[in-house]
């Protein structure tokens, strides 16, 4: 197999070098923008641009940049966008424009403006990506990037646990570490930290969000299984000099975050992005003698600067720091004294992270086509954890570099990208008195082919080769297909291969939070916890319809993916409740996905989206091939937005949630003995916004309106220190009905 892949991989190598000596005498190139109500420019993603009477053309990209072969035929170039003014323009004697469409046309004094949508799909992409704007985002609190998909129906939110309130996220019904994070298309939240990584990113730093299921490019790695969710923070060139937020709910939660962006000049600019949150009160709301949620502090900070310099050379740099301090358990726990002990149930957790990274790149203006560029970071983190009596440290180090090239060869119709890449991670970790340390080491090489005809059909073809210093070489092959049906139909087809490392305690931290034994069935070998890596296959197919009615615009989506297991690494939790067994896969372990979805404009400026999933994940236990613990087969979900002409903003959403399987607690005494399924159970959540002058906002909202929770979530509260305490198997809110005010303010 590795000689046929290694055959593949060099034959897109040397596509790619023949790329190096192409003629681009023939290409025009430009940037489509269009111009915000605050005059900030954006590029239109997915605007026609075609030689005028003919049908010889292309569309802008994700930045609103094309290039485009010249015909003989005629010199005059149109660009177009729905809802803007069209403009045509003569290059005969030009190589590059720049064009920036107007938003609306006055005709007879009717007034058609375009609005674009908080969350968008580019027709044009091989992949099916969902770009989160910041409308979409200020729907909600989204405190931190954990509370940012209360208004996305392909991410689930769940608990790690009832002790420590933690959320952690699920797409297609697998855990979030099967899902790549990165930010500004760099690794981020993974390791140690892909729990509590999720509440390092503040809401009001995100500047958008691109979440794709299925198989990404090979360009960002092999780890992703289950998709991508990519994080592009507030720029300094782009948005607003100042913006502040301030937040507080009913259980004293409060929060402020500063985003200052500052022009030094022409070429340079630096953001200082700052957020500060602490929640000092102790809640009991059920009375079963544990805190509902921890008493925490936390602080980060990140400062960058960006250069552009006039040959095309392009440079950012940035530092970042989390310290985040948490406490919770009993209501009596005394972290000064009784952290570690048996004279309180309690948990203490402190964490800090530290990081740096640099972009270097050069693009060529008159040829966007082409670009290079080095992507590094390094990072830091550290975790310093008891629950109860059982010690938990954790370290990562890690290093990361990423060589990239991109370029076309016969024409704008054929891209191609190739590169390098290496990666060291450190781990050391403790658990009670057995420490578990390994280093990681990964060099591997890059390319992807991009196909372009016309509108019609795009195809991306990428294979990497890795070579891992435990798990040897091997091979990551990733496909995505796009074809387009008529002028509104677009039908996407995915296929590829990921692998990773398991970090065991920390990505399922929950079962801390329980009197549980942790046994792991390794084999005693060089690899993470003598387990192998896990490996999986996914498939995916999606239908995208376009439509117009009265005058308004909506799509329809219906999203297919099946993700197969070749090993993973099982939690067992059924064999017996005093017990957590980890050991390698042993059967089938599987992942199939439905979901269906509707947005459209009902009314004038009023937003409705609405969908459907369903999910069967299973997974061979002790033998036997059983549901996934804690994971919903089916999820219906209706988000509504309404906007006046007042700057009045109103946001509803209202999800259903289907049974869970709980896993299996038989054989303990009855006082501790659990249903096996969980009920079916409804969350609403709604949020009213009014701004003034563009620049000061108030916002008032309610999570969970119907204050449903799930009854008592700990097993053995009363006796913390007995075999059969257990607060992991959460299936449903830990927390009731909260409300929320908060304040936004922005400079221009």
């Amino acid at each position: 197999m590795y000689r046929q892949l290694t055959i593949y991989f060099l034959s897109v190598i040397l596509l790619g070098n023949t790329a190096f000596a192409q003629d681009a005498d023939e290409i025009v190139t430009g940037k489509i923008t269009e111009k915000d109500a605050h005059g900030h420019q954006h590029g239109l993603i997915g605007a026609s641009v075609f030689w005028l009477n003919t049908a010889v053309g292309t569309t802008t990209d994700v930045s609103g940049k094309f290039s485009l072969k010249r015909i003989g035929e005629t010199d005059l170039l149109v660009v177009s966008y729905v809802g803007y003014r069209k403009d045509t323009i003569d290059m005969a004697q030009s190589e590059h424009i720049d064009v920036t469409l107007a938003k609306a046309l006055d005709i007879d004094a009717v007034e058609v403006v375009h609005r674009l949508k908080s969350t968008q799909i580019n027709s044009m992409d091989a992949l099916k990506i969902e770009n989160i704007g910041k409308k979409e985002l200020l729907k909600a609190a989204c405190c931190n990037l954990a509370e940012s998909f209360e208004t996305n129906p392909s991410v689930d939110v769940s608990f790690t646990d009832a002790v420590t309130g933690t959320r952690q996220i699920q797409m297609l019904g697998l855990s979030g570490p099967y899902t790549q994070i990165t930010r500004e298309n760099m690794p981020y939240i993974r390791g140690i930290s892909s729990i509590y990584g999720l509440t390092y990113i503040p809401g009001p730093w995100i500047s958008s969000i691109q979440l794709n299921k299925g198989m990404g490019s090979v360009t960002n790695g092999y780890e992703s299984i289950a998709g991508q969710i990519n994080i592009e923070l507030r720029k300094p060139e782009e948005d607003d000099k100042l913006y502040l937020t301030s937040y507080t709910n009913q259980q004293g939660r409060v929060e402020a975050n500063a985003v200052f962006n500052q022009t030094v000049s022409e070429r340079l600019g630096t953001g200082i992005l700052l957020h500060a949150s602490a929640n000092p009160i102790k809640h009991d709301n059920n009375s079963d003698g544990f805190l509902d949620h921890t008493l925490n502090q936390n602080f980060i900070g990140l400062n960058r600067w960006k250069f552009s310099g006039d040959d095309g050379f392009r440079l950012q740099v940035g530092i970042e720091g989390v310290i985040s301090e948490h406490v919770a358990g009993q209501n009596e726990f005394d972290p000064s004294t009784d952290v570690g002990s048996s004279n309180k149930w309690g948990m203490r957790l402190d964490l800090k992270r530290f990081q740096g990274w640099a972009k270097i790149g050069k693009v060529y203006e008159d040829r966007p086509w082409k670009s290079i560029g080095l992507q590094l970071s390094a990072s830091s983190d550290d975790q310093k954890s008891f629950f109860g009596t059982k010690r938990y440290d954790a370290h990562q180090s890690s290093l990361y570099a990423n060589l990239i090239y991109q370029s076309i060869f016969s024409s704008t119709d054929h891209k191609i990208k190739v590169g390098a890449s290496v990666l060291g991670d450190e781990y050391k970790e403790l658990l009670d008195d057995t420490t578990f340390r390994r280093q990681e080491r990964v060099a591997g090489t890059f390319a992807e082919y991009t196909y372009v005809n016309g509108d019609k059909f795009t195809a991306v073809l990428g294979l990497r080769a890795d070579y891992h210093n435990m798990y040897g070489l091997f091979g990551t092959p990733r496909a995505n297909l796009r074809y387009k049906i008529g002028e509104k139909n677009v039908v996407r087809a995915s296929a590829g291969r990921g692998l990773r490392s398991a970090n065991i305690i920390s990505e399922n931290k929950g079962i801390l939070a329980s009197a549980r034994q942790i046994i792991i069935q390794g084999d005693g070998g060089n690899t993470p916890f003598g387990l192998k890596p896990e490996i999986a296959n996914n498939y995916g197919v999606n239908y995208t319809r376009n439509f117009t009615i009265d005058y308004r615009d909506g799509f329809f989506t219906v999203d297919l993916y099946y993700t197969d297991f070749e090993n993973q690494i099982v939690l067992d939790l059924d064999q017996d409740p005093q017990k957590a067994i980890f050991s390698n896969l042993d059967g089938e372990s599987y992942s199939y996905s439905v979901q269906l979805q509707l947005d459209y404009e009902v009314i004038n400026r009023l937003d409705m989206r609405i969908a459907y999933r369903y999910n069967e994940v299973k997974t061979t236990y002790d033998g036997e091939l059983r549901l996934k613990p804690l994971i919903a087969a089916q999820r219906a979900f209706i988000n509504l937005g309404y906007e006046t002409r007042k700057y009045w903003k109103f946001d509803y959403t209202l999800n259903w949630i289907g049974q869970k399987r709980i896993p299996d607690t038989d054989s303990n005494p009855s006082a501790y003995q659990i249903a096996s399924t969980s009920p079916d159970f409804f969350l609403m959540n709604a949020q009213i916004s009014k701004t003034w002058s563009e620049k000061f906002e108030v916002y008032l909202g309610g999570e969970n309106l119907l204050d449903f929770k799930q009854k008592n979530p700990i097993i053995a509260a009363e006796s913390p220190f007995n075999p059969n305490f257990d607060a992991s198997l959460v299936w449903g809110p830990i927390f009731g009905r909260t409300m929320y005010f908060g304040v936004r303010y922005t400079v221009k």
